[in-house]
C-alpha cells in the first residue's frame, strides 16, 4: 500500500480534531477531500466509514467499509468493520459472509471467532454455535493474561456448551435410554464416548514407566467376562476378610508402609505418604516372591490365589498384598509401570465415603464385588471416611495378550533382568 501524501495526511488530522471537538460536519468535508485526492485508498474508506457508524449512519458506513475491503482484501480488520456494519442493519448473511473472510485470513482471530459464535447463537443454530463458542475457548485458552474481554466471552461459551450438552444428552436419552439401560455395562464404552464429545471427561491414554506393549487397548476397568474365576474368588470373600482383620490386627511386622522412597529422593506426590501408615501394605506376594509366614496366616487368601491365573515371572510377579488406607487418607494421582499386567481389587471392609477412580470413571468400592483395571492409566484413591478400608490387591496378565504374547513377555522379562 502506498504511502499517503502530506496533504491526505494532514486531512485526515484535521478530521480526526473535528471528530474530538463534535464538529461532524467539519469533519466530513476534511475525509471527502482526502478521498477526493486518493479515491480508492482503503485507510480513508475505512476511516469515513467509521464516521458514518459513530453517525448512527450503519448502511452508509456499510458501503465505505465494503469498498476498503475489496481494496485491501487481506486486512482482516476490513472485514470485522464490514461485519460490524451488517450486523448494525441488521444483515446477517453479510455478516456471516465477513467473519468468514476474517477466518480465512487468520483462523486464530479471536474477535472474528467469537462475533460468529454470537452471530449462530442469535440466529438459534445451535450446532454451529456450539462449533463456533467451541472455537472461542480453544482461541481463549492460548492467550497468555486474557484481558476481560476474553475472559468473560469464555465464560460466556462454557455456559452455552453446558446448556447446549445438556439439552443434546435429554435428545440421546430420549432416543437411546431405554436401548443402553438393556445393554447395562455393556453401555460403558459408548458413554465415554458422548460424555467426551460433550467436553464432559477425558480420554486417558497409557502411560507406562516400564514396559509399554503396543496396540493394547487402554482400557480404563477391565469386563469381568476376561476373568472366568472371578465369581469363584468372589465367593471367599468373608473368609479372605476375616484373615485380613486377623493379621492386620495381630501382626505389626508383617505390616508397612506402601510409599519408601529413597533416601535423598526430592519432593513430589509421593512424600506425604513417604513412610507413613495411612497407606500400608501386608504382602503375600512381592516380585514373584511368596512370603511364606504370611501366606501361612492366612491360608484361605493363599488358596483363593492359587486359583487365580496369576502371571509368574521371576524377580517381577506376581504381587499380591493386603492394602489398608486409613481415615482421611489419599493416594495421589499416578500411572503403573507396564500395561502387560492387570490389578485386581477384591474389596473387604469398604466404609461409605471411599472411592476409587481411573482415569475418567470414578467407583465406590463395593465388599465382595471384584473389579479389574489398567493401572498405566492414571488413578487415585481416597477415604473420606472414619475407618479404615482395606483390599486385597494382586496383578494378573492384560486379558488381551494371547498365550504365546504373555510366554514372550516372561522370557524377554527374564533376559532383560537375570536373577
Amino acid at each position: 500500500m502506498s504511502a499517503l501524501s502530506q496533504e491526505i495526511v494532514n486531512l485526515l488530522t484535521n478530521a480526526a480534531l473535528a471528530r474530538e471537538s463534535g464538529q461532524v460536519s467539519n469533519e466530513a468535508r476534511a475525509l471527502e477531500a482526502a478521498l477526493a485526492l486518493a479515491p480508492g485508498d482503503p485507510r480513508i474508506l475505512n476511516t469515513l466509514g467509521t464516521s458514518k457508524l459513530n453517525s448512527g449512519e450503519p448502511e452508509v458506513a456499510l458501503q465505505y467499509f465494503e469498498a476498503a475491503a475489496a481494496a485491501d482484501p487481506k486486512e482482516a480488520t476490513l472485514w470485522i468493520n464490514v461485519a460490524t456494519a451488517s450486523r448494525g442493519i441488521g444483515d446477517d448473511v453479510r455478516e456471516q459472509n465477513a467473519l468468514e473472510n476474517v477466518l480465512d485470513i487468520d483462523r486464530l482471530h479471536f474477535v472474528a471467532q467469537l462475533r460468529l459464535a454470537e452471530l449462530h447463537q442469535r440466529l438459534g443454530n445451535a450446532r454451529q454455535a456450539a462449533q463456533g463458542w467451541g472455537a472461542v475457548i480453544q482461541v481463549a485458552a492460548g492467550i497468555d493474561n486474557a484481558p476481560l474481554m476474553v475472559v468473560d466471552a469464555e465464560r460466556r461459551g462454557k455456559i452455552f456448551l453446558q446448556e447446549h450438552n445438556a439439552e443434546l444428552g435429554k435428545v440421546i436419552d430420549g432416543a437411546l435410554g431405554e436401548k443402553l439401560a438393556s445393554l447395562g455395562p455393556e453401555a460403558r464404552r459408548f458413554n465415554a464416548c458422548v460424555s467426551h464429545s460433550f467436553g464432559q471427561r477425558r480420554i486417558f491414554n497409557n502411560e507406562c514407566a516400564g514396559i509399554h506393549f503396543p496396540f493394547l487397548p487402554a482400557d480404563e476397568f477391565f469386563d469381568r467376562s476376561h476373568f472366568p474365576w472371578v465369581a469363584e474368588l468372589e465367593s471367599r470373600t468373608d473368609k479372605i476378610r476375616a484373615e485380613a482383620l486377623a493379621i492386620l490386627a495381630h501382626s505389626d511386622e508383617a505390616i508397612r508402609p506402601y510409599v519408601r522412597m529413597d533416601a535423598g529422593t526430592p519432593d513430589n506426590k509421593w512424600s506425604k505418604l513417604d513412610g507413613s501408615l495411612d497407606w500400608s501394605a501386608c504382602f503375600l506376594w512381592e516380585y514373584g516372591i511368596r512370603n511364606q509366614a504370611v501366606c501361612e496366616l492366612c491360608p484361605e487368601t493363599a488358596k483363593a490365589l492359587s486359583l487365580v491365573a496369576q502371571n509368574h515371572i521371576p524377580g517381577k510377579a506376581p504381587t499380591a498384598f493386603f492394602s489398608l488406607l486409613k481415615p482421611g487418607a489419599h493416594i495421589p494421582p499416578h500411572t503403573g509401570v507396564t500395561n502387560t499386567r492387570t490389578i485386581v481389587h477384591l474389596p473387604l471392609l469398604v466404609p461409605e465415603n471411599c472411592r476409587f477412580r481411573v482415569g475418567g470413571e470414578t467407583r465406590e468400592w463395593r465388599e465382595g464385588e471384584a473389579f479389574a483395571f489398567d493401572d498405566t492409566i492414571e488413578h487415585e484413591a481416597w477415604n473420606d471416611s472414619e475407618f479404615p478400608r482395606v483390599v486385597l490387591i494382586f496383578d494378573v496378565w492384560n486379558p488381551y495378550l494371547t498365550k504365546e504374547e504373555q510366554d514372550l513377555l516372561a522370557q524377554f522379562f527374564t533376559l532383560t533382568d537375570p536373577q
